[in-house]
């Protein structure tokens, strides 16, 4: 049987609203995601919810070179999970943990015992992945260019996303690219319905 796996993409604080660095309405990917989650944990599939967790001096931070202001630093408030996001018993993947690493996407995480993340997909038989969560333009579709690299079956799913839009259009922009590298789109209630 194919092995099915739900990657949730960053649903930080800081990433939603009242955060450092806000998704335009990042929150509202939380209800979406929670229904996939029951959904996958229903039908036996591997769950894994990335996270960035930043040094606080990193290369990735405008105070140091880089274009983003500091958000999701390890052990913060910023960093953790949005507090409604159903993420126990779930596999836990952190990113961007050295000062050099901007760690865009979840295949560039580990999970707690050093597992990169394509490794501990393949080693549990996964075939098909299905992504959501923050932000579409990057960590997204980072993420879903990479799973695609892989190997792996890959879906989007369009209604448990959002994103940064620093200029005009990059979402939709970043929907197209990933289209065009194989990703398919599709909604939470699709795969409900069995549309895949």
């Amino acid at each position: 049987m194919n092995k099915k796996a739900l990657i949730i993409v960053d649903v930080q604080n800081d990433f939603c609203p009242g955060g450092s660095l806000p998704v335009p309405q990042g929150n509202e990917v939380v209800g979406p995601l929670n229904r996939m989650v029951e959904y996958a944990k229903s039908h036996g599939w591997l769950i894994v919810a990335s996270r960035d967790w930043h040094p606080a001096v990193t290369s990735h931070f405008e105070t140091y070179g880089g274009m983003w202001p500091v958000h999701c630093v390890l052990d913060t408030k910023g960093a953790e999970f949005h507090r409604d996001l159903e993420v126990d018993d779930v596999t836990i993947v952190s990113k961007a943990t050295e000062p050099d690493e901007d760690g865009y996407s979840a295949f560039d995480g580990h999970t707690k015992d050093g597992q990169a993340l394509g490794t501990f997909l393949k080693s549990h038989g996964v075939e098909e992945l299905y992504v959501g969560g923050l932000a579409t333009d990057y960590c997204v579709k980072a993420t879903a260019l990479d799973s695609v690299k892989y190997g792996f079956r890959t879906f989007l799913l369009s209604d448990a996303i959002r994103g940064v839009d620093r200029e005009s259009g990059d979402s939709d922009h970043a929907i197209g690219e990933m289209k065009q590298a194989g990703v398919s789109v599709i909604t939470t209630r699709e795969v409900w319905h069995g549309k895949t």
